[in-house]
């Protein structure tokens, strides 16, 4: 499958690609049940990705994916096949199409929405270059609610240039499809053989500059090699958009079944575990039984952030707005402005996209928003676009913003009692899943910190979070076996700081910990505070660099944040 190429795949008769198709299935199965990953989209994209590589001359013609998570066909079909099984494991292949990994991959993605900004802007560059390449962006139903899309949209016209947009349109993203524009896609889809309703209905896209062309069975080799092979001569002289029916989790009943459960699945995790998610979510109910003022708000992703009980129990205080995150900020802070109490569950790596949003309609406002930051820190396996290690960063320098960080579980379901009242800006990181208990749980009191072990008056360790914490801890006991007793403290709020503490601290070297990028995020807030102290201040946190895919320990480890690199340091420095 090494050899396989548009080339090849032109030899084969209809037959021969159906077989190959569900070979391509089969390695695609045992890839992500092996080492985590998107199950059911990639199952669902095998013959739209096959119809592509058959009809155009790829990496000559340009595709870029939208999101990116189901492009794993696509590294198949590209010369990625005997490299397949190292999918998301550190020094393998990407879960995401990367340029460094192959001239296949024209564009880096791992967000929603960016595809047809970047089909764009590749088709600008062939025409001023005289080159006559065909730029394909490739983007799902639920990505496209983006509002991003509908910049592009507005630039194509003005741009004069040509591109083809396919919609995967499956009724998914990680959750099932919500808004407007995706009803508006069902009733094209309803009416694909009214022609005339059909055509009347694609008025909208023809206004942007798009010819429309649909509703097709995505499944279908045949089917999708004809249309395709249509579409191919008209990109000369014009923009098309595809609309294509994909069976998201295709070929796998469990899958076809359970789209939602099976969109990403993670690698082992230990039965102890508990997500923070579930949390969030058993919490959230037990307060708004009692608090009619508490809403809830997901982008797009309900059910992996812990809040489908609360979309059960209060539907009419629950809102999935799609994949627009900007939108569900401003919502948010909208509601917060009429007296309500929005939570907004997200992950860091997509929280990134509010930051205007947070700065202007929250913060400047002053508004009781309380982000609830799921997959903080090392996220994983993911890579790069996806580690939530800038949060601490860009949230800890806006003014009216608290953060707080909490140890475990426990803390967590603390902290959230504690949001329903604090009346401010508030903002909850923590990783996926709670692995540690470290004991009972001080009452929350925004800027106070938490004294763990008390040390001979050298070392402070100053750690953020559960994962820090388990460093700094584990540190504290290998220093202690080397003489030398080491105060930690359970910095759970990072903004404000704890400056009683900080003030009394006799100890001349202050070391903190955190699951954050070094630059901007709680050790250089720790290092300003300091700075005029005559006190030595050493942070471990995540060095200038995009951290790649891999396990979280294994990362946490190959970038300076574990027990023994902490422990050495203080052993050398005392």
């Amino acid at each position: 499958m090494d050899n396989l190429n548009g080339h090849a795949l032109r030899k084969m008769s209809i037959e021969e690609l159906s077989g190959l198709c569900e070979e391509l299935r089969g390695k695609i199965k045992d890839a992500v049940i092996s080492n985590g990953g998107h199950l059911s989209s990639n199952l669902g994209m095998v013959e739209l990705t096959v119809a592509l590589h058959y009809v155009f001359d790829f990496p000559r013609d340009k595709v870029v994916f939208d999101v990116g998570h189901q492009c794993y066909t696509h590294k198949l079909l590209s010369g990625r096949e005997s490299g397949f099984p190292t999918l998301r494991k550190r020094g393998g292949l990407s879960g995401f199409p990367k340029r460094e990994e192959s001239a296949y991959d024209c564009y880096n993605t791992g967000h929603a929405g960016t595809s047809v900004s970047a089909a764009l802007g590749i088709a600008k560059a062939r025409d001023l270059a005289g080159d006559d390449y065909n730029v394909i962006a490739v983007i799902g139903d639920g990505s496209f609610n983006n509002g991003l899309v509908y910049e592009a949209f507005n630039s194509l016209k003005p741009l004069g240039t040509n591109i083809l947009v396919i919609i995967n349109d499956n009724g998914m993203s990680i959750s099932p499809t919500v808004g407007s524009m995706h009803e508006y896609l069902e009733v094209l889809s309803a009416d694909a053989e009214e022609q005339h309703h059909k055509t009347r209905r694609a008025d909208i896209f023809e206004k942007f500059g798009f010819e429309y062309d649909g509703v097709y069975d995505g499944n279908d080799i045949a089917a999708m090699i004809d249309v395709l092979t249509g579409i191919k001569a008209k990109l000369k002289d014009r923009s098309v958009i595809l609309h294509v029916l994909t069976k998201k989790g295709k070929g796998y009943s469990f899958c076809e079944d359970n789209p939602e459960a099976t969109h990403g699945i993670g690698g082992k995790q230990s039965a102890a575990c508990v997500e923070y998610s579930s949390v969030l979510g058993e919490k959230l109910c037990e307060l708004a039984q009692k608090d009619d003022k508490i809403v809830a708000v997901t982008a797009a992703m309900t059910g992996s952030l812990g809040l489908s009980d609360f979309f059960e129990k209060f539907p009419d205080r629950a809102m999935d707005v799609g994949i627009c995150e900007e939108h569900a900020t401003i919502l948010c802070a909208a509601m917060a402005a009429q007296g309500l109490k929005p939570y907004y569950a997200v992950y860091s790596t997509f929280l990134q996209r509010s930051f205007d949003e947070i700065v202007i309609d929250i913060c400047s406002q002053n508004l009781p928003v309380t982000l609830c930051i799921d997959r903080a820190g090392i996220s994983g396996a993911d890579g790069e676009t996806h580690q939530g290690v800038f949060d601490l960063s860009f949230l800890s320098f806006i003014p009216n913003m608290t953060v707080a960080v909490p140890k475990d579980k426990n803390e967590f379901a603390a902290m959230i009692e504690f949001s329903a009242t604090f009346g401010g800006p508030l903002a909850i990181r923590y990783p996926r899943a709670c692995t540690h208990d470290f004991g009972s749980v001080m009452p929350i009191v925004a800027g106070t910190w938490e004294k763990l072990s008390h040390g001979d008056g050298r070392v402070a360790v100053l750690a953020c979070g559960e994962r820090a914490i388990a460093c700094a801890v584990h540190a504290a006991e290998k220093a202690s076996a080397g003489g030398i007793a080491v105060s930690v403290i359970n910095a759970r709020f990072v903004k404000p700081l704890d400056e009683r503490m900080l003030s009394s601290f006799s100890e001349g070297l202050i070391v903190t910990v955190e699951d954050n990028m070094l630059a901007g995020g709680f050790g250089s807030m720790i290092a300003e505070y300091f700075s005029d102290s005559g006190k030595r201040v050493k942070i471990f946190a995540y060095r200038d660099s995009f951290i790649e895919q891999g396990g979280v320990e294994e990362l946490m480890n190959d970038y300076g944040l574990n027990a023994d690199d902490i422990a050495e340091y203080i052993l050398k420095s005392v």
